[in-house]
């Protein structure tokens, strides 16, 4: 008995001190967005997007993308910081509604972590994202807010995927009230 206690006591320090000295660094929150295009890819720093959401003072990676969108920098800014009202319990039921896991799934094939292997991965970061972001705005949500909050080091932004729904949409900003409005509309009516 009395070596098991030892043998117990070891490791108990041998677990603590590992801890101490091979300290492994937890991702808080997304740190770039991989823009992949086709075979082509581009990497930008979420800090690079929020301080031009802020300023409008784009640095030379984030300049040379945002002159392929061919918009105005302040539709751009606007875009980014439009915040939008959603209730945490009101965002809780629309991601786990049929509706929400639609519009999840949608997503998942734009928006997902790197190395995701099946659209259940991007579907639940994009839900962790939501909801840290909403906490994160305090019952408001942007896309700064939403990057700030994904749960991987690196977001993927497919344009690939992202432009095959665009076809279908007039602008962004209709966009965004697709995937927002219309399905909050309908839960926050039941």
């Amino acid at each position: 008995m009395n070596n098991l206690k030892i043998i117990f006591s070891r490791l108990f320090i041998f677990f603590v001190t590992l801890e101490c000295f091979c300290q492994i660094p937890s991702v808080k929150s997304a740190e770039e967005v991989k823009i992949i295009y086709s075979i082509f890819s581009r990497t930008i720093e979420v800090e690079s997007i929020k301080s031009y959401s802020e300023t409008g003072q784009a640095q030379k990676k984030l300049k040379g993308i945002l002159r392929r969108t061919n918009s105005s920098k302040e539709k751009i800014q606007e875009v980014l910081k439009k915040n939008f009202d959603i209730p945490l319990t009101i965002a809780s039921k629309l991601m786990y509604s049929e509706i929400g896991n639609v519009v999840l799934t949608r997503l998942s094939k734009i928006i997902h972590p790197p190395r995701a292997r099946d659209e259940v991965t991007g579907k639940l970061a994009l839900r962790a994202s939501v909801i840290k972001a909403i906490d994160l705005g305090e019952g408001k949500i942007n896309l700064i807010n939403f990057l700030e909050g994904y749960p991987t080091k690196t977001v993927i932004l497919n344009v690939n995927a992202l432009s095959k729904i665009l076809n279908k949409v007039e602008s962004i900003s209709e966009l965004l009230e697709f995937f927002t409005d219309s399905p909050l509309n309908k839960i926050k009516e039941n």
